[in-house]
């Protein structure tokens, strides 16, 4: 069973650690575009920025017992890169899930978290920024999540996609 609590600073290490397995896996299917092919362990900037945000309120872990943690979000306001909302909203800043098989689903778990998050905070919209390169299965997985495609925004030559979803809306 996985369980969500809130993230702290002892969770730096398996939140880095779940990056480093995505990049391996990015790299291994030819995703580099993302985030690049080093470890994010490696890079002193990286770990620094998942320091900040395991710290920060609105942080979350999804922990199961056999495994440890399998996935991290972080929600608060929207990135300054993204198109202001419009209304009040709850922001998905960070989700990663772990590659491990038996955390498959915990990416959907945590926004369904998110949106629970978003309902309690009496808020209209929960919206989420991701890659827009690559093969687009990252936008598609938002997708099938309930999340429908706003506007597009380049960070130097990131492609970006933000999504957004209806706080009152049932899945």
């Amino acid at each position: 069973m996985t369980a969500i609590r809130p993230a702290g600073p002892a969770d730096a290490d398996a939140v880095l650690r779940l990056f480093d397995e995505a990049i391996a896996w990015f790299v291994s299917i030819g995703n580099t575009g993302q985030w690049g092919t080093e470890p994010f362990s490696s890079r002193p900037e990286q770990v620094a920025r998942i320091r900040g945000w395991v710290a920060e309120p609105g942080s979350w872990v999804a922990e199961q017992p056999e495994t440890g943690v399998v996935g991290f979000l972080a929600l608060g306001a929207a990135t300054e890169y993204v198109p202001a909302a419009t209304e009040p909203e709850l922001y998905v800043r960070v989700l990663i899930g772990s590659r491990d098989a038996r955390a498959k689903g915990t990416g959907r778990r945590l926004l369904e978290f998110a949106h629970e998050q978003a309902r309690a905070a009496g808020v209209g919209k929960l919206r989420v920024d991701c890659y827009a390169g690559g093969t687009g299965d990252l936008v598609r997985f938002y997708e099938s999540c309930g999340y429908t495609r706003t506007d597009l925004f380049t960070v130097g030559a990131w492609p970006g996609q933000v999504l957004e979803r209806p706080v009152d809306a049932a899945r």
